[in-house]
């Protein structure tokens, strides 16, 4: 959903402040792209919903129940496992979590960042850190058995103390699910702006690899294991449909800007929401990005999205899928692994290629050493 009261300086994910209030527009907008949806898949069975935005819980409650009977009127979701709203924690109510939980909504991401007013206000995040642990009871009292959190480190300014206290303030509010994120400075981004203006410096390289390793550390003792590089659970808690994304399962999207993947072809809905709204074909929404099925870019997606994950790649099916795309490129992935193996940042375990802690601290240059070969 593109909606947001305010605009984190940080983000780079399509939203906007709406002051035409257009949400029972972009609703019924919305209803119809899924139920297209759902004619042109033949009521197809979800196994996972992913409600993102934006602030997906900014959106009126009487909005909301029309959404939630949409899914339930339209999509099989009889085997669905996993139903995720991201909400602020300004924004989450009682009304709103009892409405979400009656509509199948077992999951919620609640974006903390930090519990520090300082470093919220270096983010322009507009809430009560108080109000964190108020919406994950809220949550709970209205049944909604699973709660996510999220976090930001490396916050120009914060200390390892800091981020300490971050850590131990998530996990005394019990969430079983954690994403920590290294804050980066994305193009055109107001957060950017300001570093190049010299408001503030990035943090040091060592203090960001200080506190990654603490998070490590700290979350592992508390009963919380790295399964991506960013994610945290305890076992049975990992997020599902994210999973999805990092597996190369397939997915259908619905909104602005959201992507889709169904075998190997991939499609990205208009980024603008005046577009979305005004310009479509029998309900469907404009796509702007296509990408046709292509066996070498499914290899290199194979293997960065896997990288990823402590699951990791699994190697007889990524040579397979070499040999078929380019016979070449097999003997040169081996090398590659054979490489980071020596590096001590992956290592070879049950027939997958995973990466070690070392290799969590670099993966992002691990996976270019695998698709400069592949590409």
């Amino acid at each position: 959903m593109p909606f947001c009261f305010h605009k984190c300086h940080y983000c780079d994910f399509y939203s906007i402040v709406d002051t035409r209030d257009r949400q029972g527009e972009f609703t019924d907008r919305l209803v119809r792209e899924l139920r297209a949806l759902s004619e042109a898949c033949d009521r197809p069975a979800l196994a996972t919903i992913f409600v993102g935005g934006g602030t997906p819980s900014l959106l009126a409650v009487p909005l909301w129940e029309r959404l939630l009977a949409c899914l339930q009127e339209r999509f099989d979701l009889g085997d669905l496992r996993e139903f995720t709203v991201e909400c602020n924690p300004e924004t989450v109510t009682a009304e709103l979590m009892h409405t979400l939980q009656s509509g199948g909504v077992n999951r919620v991401s609640i974006g903390a960042q930090s519990f520090h007013p300082a470093h919220l206000k270096t983010l322009e995040r507009w809430h009560d850190p108080a109000n964190v642990f108020k919406a994950v009871e809220l949550a709970r009292a209205a049944g909604i058995a699973r709660q996510s959190m999220d976090l930001i480190f490396a916050i120009p300014g914060q200390t390892l103390e800091e981020w300490d206290a971050d850590l131990q303030a998530a996990l005394s509010a019990g969430t079983t699910h954690l994403s920590c994120y290294a804050l980066t400075y994305e193009p055109n981004t107001a957060m950017t702006a300001r570093m190049k203006k010299g408001e503030f410096s990035q943090a040091p390289e060592d203090l960001e690899a200080d506190l990654f390793e603490h998070t490590l550390a700290t979350l592992r003792r508390a009963g919380l294991e790295r399964y991506e590089v960013s994610n945290f659970a305890k076992p049975g808690d990992e997020c599902q449909h994210n999973l999805a994304y990092w597996r190369q399962q397939d997915w259908l999207a619905a909104g602005p800007n959201a992507s889709a993947h169904v075998r190997g072809l991939r499609w990205k809905n208009t980024l603008r929401l005046d577009d979305y709204l005004h310009k479509h074909v029998s309900d469907f929404a404009i796509v702007t990005d296509v990408e046709r099925p292509d066996a070498l870019r499914n290899l290199s997606e194979r293997v960065w999205t896997g990288l990823r994950t402590a699951e990791g790649v699994h190697i007889a099916e990524t040579r397979l899928a070499a040999e078929t795309a380019k016979p070449a490129v097999r003997e040169a992935i081996d090398r590659v692994a054979r490489r980071q193996i020596e590096l001590g940042a992956l290592h070879d375990t049950h027939g997958r290629w995973q990466l070690t802690d070392r290799g969590f601290m670099i993966a992002d240059a691990v996976a270019v050493a695998f698709l400069e070969v592949i590409e």
